[in-house]
């Protein structure tokens, strides 16, 4: 038996819920009005319970049986510093040539329309008589992925059996994602006028050669097979007493991305060989934010690369899910190179896989668009893998 297929009316109310979704500007910390709409959507459509925690959060819950999978969206989005350029608006929702134009179309409102329309439509068929469905919307993911779904899950004391993790992906079935540090490097001088540098030590100067070492560890991840890390210097700032003294400190900000099998002993080794024999110190660089409800958020962006086994139940679910929703087993599977909420499940030992619709390469860029054929297929394997767990 194959994956219901939505009807008419069901395929177009979901698109127009995702053009509401991007028409509705949601950059992050400014996500309050596209969580009420979810949340409004959520209890139309008859979502047992409908919760938006104190980060500002929203989850609907939709079944109440023992076996539990929650799927995950953002609902933030990057801003538009370039709107003149788009050939259109990029708020505008519009569909052209079957594709979905606006920001946040790939990344990553029409997953989470998908996702929220599987749930329901899951409970109309008849599906959830032992499973209960959440689908949660999460804030602030562009800075601080994973710490929305931490702060969700220990609010309402949540701990799903399943995760998907519905990020762009093409839909094809992703397997995990690389790991991700973030990285300060501080070299500390001593200030002096810029009359009498002897008198002083340079910060500047003394980071040189670290910024040579970070050029070289990048070189030699490059020469390795693929999946690799990299490393990059995304930042680069200085500490004077005045334009006319010394620097007494500078800073630089690296972006590792990580692979499986490399730990954070590792990291926390490369990290001690950058500096090693200068006035320097490094720490993971933490990042301070403040939701649209005024919580503080604090984040450690420290996470390891994860991969699930294609022999786990989980995986196994998609697979027929697949089929079912595609009349065929897939031919690839995608790695994300980029980091995800999956973080916090994966921390936590819960199973985690990802399917979204989109080509994430577009995802940020100029013209952000999908294919509506793609929202709909995701929404019919969404329903597919809740019938298979």
């Amino acid at each position: 038996m194959t994956t219901h297929i939505l009807s008419t009316r069901e395929s177009q109310d979901l698109i127009e819920f995702a053009q509401s979704l991007v028409q509705t500007k949601s950059l992050s910390g400014q996500e309050e009005a596209v969580v009420s709409l979810v949340a409004a959507r959520m209890k139309a459509l008859g979502y047992d319970e409908v919760t938006i925690d104190s980060m500002g959060n929203v989850i609907g819950r939709i079944g109440k049986g023992e076996k539990s999978i929650l799927f995950d969206s953002h609902l933030d989005t990057v801003d538009v510093t370039d709107a003149a350029e788009w050939n259109i608006p990029p708020f505008s929702g519009e569909i052209v040539d079957g594709r979905l134009h606006s920001r946040g179309s790939v990344d990553m409102k029409a997953a989470a329309a998908a996702s929220i329309y599987a749930g329901a439509i899951a409970k109309q068929l008849g599906l959830l008589e032992d499973k209960t469905v959440y689908v949660s919307c999460t804030v602030f993911e562009e800075d601080c992925d994973g710490e929305n779904l931490k702060h969700l899950f220990k609010e309402l004391q949540l701990r799903p059996d399943y995760v998907v993790i519905c990020e762009p992906s093409n839909n094809l079935i992703t397997l995990g994602h690389k790991g991700k540090a973030q990285i300060s490097i501080k070299t500390h001088g001593v200030s002096a006028h810029g009359s009498a540098p002897e008198k002083g030590v340079n910060a500047i100067y003394e980071m040189a050669e670290i910024i040579q070492r970070v050029e070289k560890v990048n070189q030699k991840l490059m020469e390795k097979e693929k999946p690799r890390g990299t490393l990059v210097m995304s930042r680069i700032s200085s500490l004077s007493a005045s334009l006319n003294a010394v620097p007494s400190e500078c800073e630089v900000y690296l972006d590792r991305r990580t692979v499986p099998g490399e730990t954070e002993a590792d990291l926390r080794r490369e990290m001690d060989e950058i500096i090693q024999g200068k006035k320097a110190s490094w720490k993971v660089g933490a990042l301070h934010r403040k939701s649209w409800t005024g919580l503080d958020i604090h984040y450690e962006p420290l996470h390891p690369a994860w991969k699930i086994e294609m022999e786990h139940p989980l995986t196994q679910a998609c697979l027929r899910a697949y089929q079912d929703t595609f009349g065929q087993p897939p031919t690839a599977f995608d790695f994300w190179d980029f980091s995800t909420n999956a973080v916090t499940p994966v921390s936590m030992g819960i199973p985690t896989i990802g399917f979204g619709p989109g080509e994430y390469k577009l995802a940020h860029m100029r013209n952000e668009n999908i294919e509506t054929r793609q929202i709909v297929d995701a929404c019919r394997f969404y329903i597919g893998v809740i019938k298979q767990i």
